[in-house]
C-alpha cells in the first residue's frame, strides 16, 4: 500500500510539471503580434496608444500542414485531461485509492506521450519526414507530411515500429 500512495513531493513535482506544461502549450499557441504588442510598449515607456485603421492592418495566414493541425489538437485534447486530472489530484474529497487511479492515469498518459514521440523521432530519423503519432489501446496510428502514397514506404515503417512494439496494430496514412 506505501507504495501506490501519492507523497507530498511527487504531487507538488506533477502539478508544477502539468503547469509548466499549460504555460508552455499557451505561450506557443500565443498570436506573435500580441507579445510584439506588449514587448514594444514595455520598451517605449508610457507612450500612448495609437489606433490602427482597418488599412493599416497586414494579414498574414501561415499554410500549416495537415500533421501539425493533428499534432496540435491532440496536444490541446491531451493539456485539458491534464489539467482535469491534476484538479482531481488536488480535490480534497477524493479518496486515496481514486487519486492513486488517477496518478497511474497520468503515468500512462506519460508513457504514450514518450511512446509518441519516439516513434516520431524514429521515422524522422530513418526515413526524414515529419509524421502525427497517435496510440491509443492497442493501436499506433501514423501520419507521414507527404502527398505521395508509398506503400513500400508505409510498410518500411511498419516494419520499423514493430520492431519495438510487435503487439500492435500499426496504421500508415499520407496526407499533405
Amino acid at each position: 500500500m506505501g507504495d501506490r500512495v501519492i507523497n507530498k513531493q511527487g504531487l507538488i513535482f506533477l502539478t508544477l510539471t502539468s503547469l509548466i506544461l499549460v504555460l508552455s502549450v499557451y505561450y506557443v499557441t500565443m498570436p506573435n503580434e500580441l507579445l510584439l504588442t506588449t514587448n514594444s510598449s514595455y520598451l517605449q515607456g508610457d507612450e500612448k496608444e495609437k489606433t490602427v485603421s482597418k488599412e493599416e492592418i497586414d494579414v498574414s495566414i501561415t499554410n500549416t500542414s495537415v500533421v501539425e493541425t493533428m499534432k496540435s489538437v491532440l496536444q490541446d485534447e491531451r493539456t485539458k485531461l491534464m489539467t482535469e486530472l491534476n484538479a482531481k489530484l488536488i480535490d480534497k474529497n477524493l479518496s486515496a485509492e481514486e487519486k492513486n487511479n488517477v496518478y497511474e492515469e497520468i503515468k500512462i498518459m506519460n508513457k504514450i506521450e514518450t511512446m509518441e514521440s519516439d516513434i516520431e523521432k524514429k521515422i524522422k530519423n530513418e526515413f526524414g519526414y515529419d509524421c502525427f503519432v497517435k496510440v491509443k489501446d492497442d493501436v499506433i496510428e501514423v501520419v507521414i507530411n507527404s502527398e505521395k502514397h508509398d506503400t513500400n514506404l508505409a510498410v518500411k515503417i511498419m516494419s520499423l515500429i514493430e520492431k519495438d512494439y510487435d503487439n500492435m496494430y500499426i496504421s500508415v496514412s499520407f496526407k499533405a
